[in-house]
């Protein structure tokens, strides 16, 4: 199991046959929990290559397990997701997708195809000791998928002692890549805040508690966490992004539904962020007598990297790619990944692949498959560096 003695006519039939099921996999989007289709195309390649294969975990999930020929020993774990998004596409590409509505908008189609190349690649280089656990995860953009599948017993069926996964970056070049230890993405915390006001005509507001102009408060108060309660060194994100009352001109609504969420890097950020959320919403309530009811809809921690994975991973990109192209210490985002929760429980490394391109949940983007490559020999070479 050795890059250099890998041909490079092996390479580019691999990048070819990886950019081929990329297209198919974007032709045919599924959304979270519905990756059908996908996860039995993907077992259907795992299970051609003599690769143990086993499915419905999680719901949708499939794990590939490559056992070492020199016996017991490491147990390394690699993960890809499999979603799409609930968007329309309006790339002109020949392989777009044939689903309205639903759209591989972020290159989770791409990460499927890296972790297919490199079962492939892996499949036919076994003589190491230890086990591979090769996983594709459902429902990402749900941030509930990786959840799921643990929850399924996902590392009690097939521990890992560390983890490795990979996002495309279309703000880094293509051919470079970069992590760093501590947090990579950010925790996300969505939330719905209801205004329970009091309705009637808008001739007599004063006789009325206006919910429109209660969440208007709302939605500036709320902006004060970030600029009065979250430390300047230190990041956050609260953003209000829907904002539903009224049914008619002259009416007063006796209700409003602001929807929003919040981005952290830190857990102690994270709960003082909540923690004003909270308070300001009880306090808007009493100034304005009024009922606010807070529903804390979803949470996922801070993607965490831990030191010794985020080593090997640069070592793995230095030799792969030139140390040129590896970005040590890379800013993080405040997006959000439910690696997160697999994270938390093995010692893990997320890292970027340069990509350029349109940013990942625009309508025109599209995955660049000249840079899967990179991230197949990138992650075989993890695999070499831990198992070899």
């Amino acid at each position: 199991m050795t890059i250099a003695t890998t041909d490079q006519h092996e390479l580019d039939q691999l990048a070819h046959d990886m950019r081929a099921w990329r297209h198919q996999l974007h032709a045919n989007p599924e959304l979270g929990f519905e990756e059908h289709e996908t996860a039995a195309f993907v077992a259907g390649k795992l299970r051609s290559w003599d690769i143990e294969t086993h499915t419905g975990i999680g719901g949708t999930g499939v794990v590939g397990v490559i056992r070492g020929e020199l016996g017991e020993g490491f147990r390394l774990g690699f993960r890809a997701d499999m979603d799409a998004l609930p968007m329309q596409e309006k790339t002109q590409a020949a392989h777009r997708s044939k689903k309205d509505g639903v759209f591989h908008g972020c290159g989770h189609d791409g990460h499927t195809s890296i972790l297919l190349g490199l079962a492939r690649y892996l499949s036919t280089r076994r003589a190491f000791r230890g086990t591979i656990h090769l996983i594709f995860q459902p429902a990402e953009e749900l941030l509930t998928g990786g959840k799921t599948m643990i929850a399924d017993g996902l590392f009690t069926r097939f521990p890992c002692d560390e983890l490795y996964g990979l996002h495309n970056h279309p703000v880094l070049e293509p051919g470079k890549l970069g992590t760093r230890v501590g947090s990579m993405l950010a925790a996300c915390d969505l939330f719905r805040i209801t205004v329970h006001g009091i309705g009637g005509h808008a001739a007599a507001p004063h006789r009325a508690i206006d919910p429109i102009v209660v969440g208007s408060a709302l939605v500036q108060s709320l902006q004060t966490i970030v600029s009065r309660s979250i430390g300047p060194m230190e990041a956050a994100a609260v953003s209000v992004c829907s904002f539903q009352a009224g049914t008619a001109i002259n009416i007063i609504s006796d209700t409003a539904v602001l929807e929003g969420t919040i981005r952290t890097l830190d857990r102690n950020v994270q709960a003082t962020t909540l923690r004003r959320l909270r308070e300001i919403c009880d306090g808007t309530a009493q100034a304005h007598g009024c009922r606010i009811e807070l529903d804390h809809l979803l949470t996922s921690p801070p993607t965490v990297n831990a030191a010794g994975p985020v080593a090997t991973l640069l070592q793995a990109g230095r030799d792969v790619l030139g140390a040129e192209n590896v970005v040590e210490d890379i800013a993080p985002i405040l997006a959000s990944e439910d690696f997160a929760f697999m994270a938390e429980q093995v010692p893990a490394c997320y890292f970027f692949l340069g990509q350029g391109g349109h940013i990942c949940h625009h309508p025109e983007f599209d995955f660049n498959d000249d840079v899967a490559i990179h991230g197949m020999r990138t992650m075989a070479r993890v695999a070499e560096l831990k198992l070899a």
